[in-house]
């Protein structure tokens, strides 16, 4: 079984990628895609929109060299999964592994977990930012990607993004 992350790994190597359904909706701030229907904290001024395999939205700042994405599925794995091992199963395929944080956290009405790690991938080590969240037979994972030799500035607009996330009927 192929881990989740492949489903991030062409946005964690910086790559450009292509968003995987041509039938979504998304106006900037509500996104529709059959049984998907939720809404997004504001997106940080400077951010640009980039096509991400795998990833139903995804920003680039390049100012900084960050990268959000933010991905979803229903009724695939989520349902007896703990939250910590649906976040290890982001990194299966990462080295150098060192987490900073994890803690539960309040999202959407229900407990999601926050994890801070440094990790490499092919070599290149990044400090990512994780929420993972299952709702409503969802599983939602949200990622802040940074250079990893400091904390990113716009880590902050990244947690606004997520606080204003909400599932919708």
């Amino acid at each position: 079984m192929r881990s989740r992350l492949a489903r991030f790994r062409p946005a964690l190597a910086g790559c450009l990628l292509a968003l995987s359904c041509a039938s979504q909706r998304f106006d900037g701030h509500v996104y529709q895609n059959g049984e998907l229907h939720f809404q997004v904290g504001p997106i940080p001024a400077g951010w640009r929109s980039i096509d991400a395999d795998y990833a139903l939205l995804a920003y680039r700042n390049d100012q900084s060299s960050s990268t959000i994405a933010l991905n979803a599925r229903c009724g695939v794995d989520g349902d007896d999964v703990p939250l910590s091992s649906l976040t290890q199963h982001l990194f299966l395929e990462f080295t150098a592994r060192s987490q900073v944080s994890q803690a539960p956290v309040s999202l959407a009405g229900r407990e999601a977990l926050r994890t801070e790690l440094t990790a490499s991938l092919d070599g290149v080590s990044k400090r990512y930012l994780v929420y993972v969240l299952k709702k409503d037979g969802c599983v939602y994972d949200f990622m802040h990607i940074a250079a990893s030799d400091a904390r990113s500035a716009d880590q902050a607009d990244f947690e606004h993004f997520v606080q204003g996330f909400a599932t919708l009927d």
